[in-house]
């Protein structure tokens, strides 16, 4: 009996430990793989036609204006003004008729300066791999500037590279810690799933016909 429990002890220690293993080194691998390739200044970083804003939600639950939101706002209007991108394609979610991260985007950027005929909407954008390959397989684009908070940014190159696409990121302003750490915490396991959809060849739920970003 005593042999049994101490078996089961180890084979829970295993089952623990494996997916533990796997999201340190899908972690350390994205980082690794991306060092170098992220700025957070426009003197630095080179220029592209097109920069990818990735989306998100406009608000949160609480009524108040998401920081992630506002704070890529910023870094679009930044790098646009900077010179260093033509174009500002916006990703997002629009899977609801009363959630539309693009159009969301787009208000704000022209309100922030950015004339209405340099920004592209994304519709399909509802996940990190949709957007990043949507700007190549539907917008055309083997080159982009993809804009986002590091973090996030990081995984967002290396699925562009994984999908023969050069890439840098602008990194805009990140949330404190205490504001973010769901976000924080949920970007561990995505890094992860990054390599499931990559080994098993994921494609974005719709890529449908090209649009020429000129």
């Amino acid at each position: 009996m005593k042999q049994m429990v101490l078996k089961l002890i180890k084979v829970t220690i295993i089952l623990i430990l494996i997916p533990v293993a796997m999201i340190l080194v899908a972690n350390l691998t994205i980082e690794l793989r991306t060092q170098g390739k992220t700025y957070a200044d426009t003197s630095e970083i080179p220029k592209n036609k097109v920069g990818l804003v990735l989306g998100t939600a406009k608000l949160l639950r609480s009524g108040n204006v998401n920081k992630y939101f506002q704070y890529r706002i910023a870094a679009t209007v930044k790098l646009y003004k900077a010179g260093k991108i033509d174009f500002v394609l916006v990703s997002g979610d629009n899977g609801r008729t009363e959630y539309d991260e693009p159009t969301d985007f787009k208000e704000a950027l022209i309100a922030d300066g950015i004339p209405e005929n340099k920004i592209f909407l994304d519709y399909a954008g509802f996940r990190t791999l949709d957007s990043v390959v949507r700007a190549k397989k539907v917008f055309g684009q083997n080159s982009l500037t993809i804009i986002s908070q590091e973090f996030h940014n990081e995984r967002a190159i290396f699925l562009a590279e994984a999908n023969d696409i050069k890439a840098v990121g602008f990194n805009a302003r990140d949330a404190s810690i205490r504001y973010g750490l769901k976000v924080r915490i949920r970007e561990y396991f995505s890094r992860t799933k990054v390599f499931i959809d990559i080994l098993f060849g994921v494609k974005p739920k719709f890529l449908g016909e090209p649009i020429e970003i000129k």
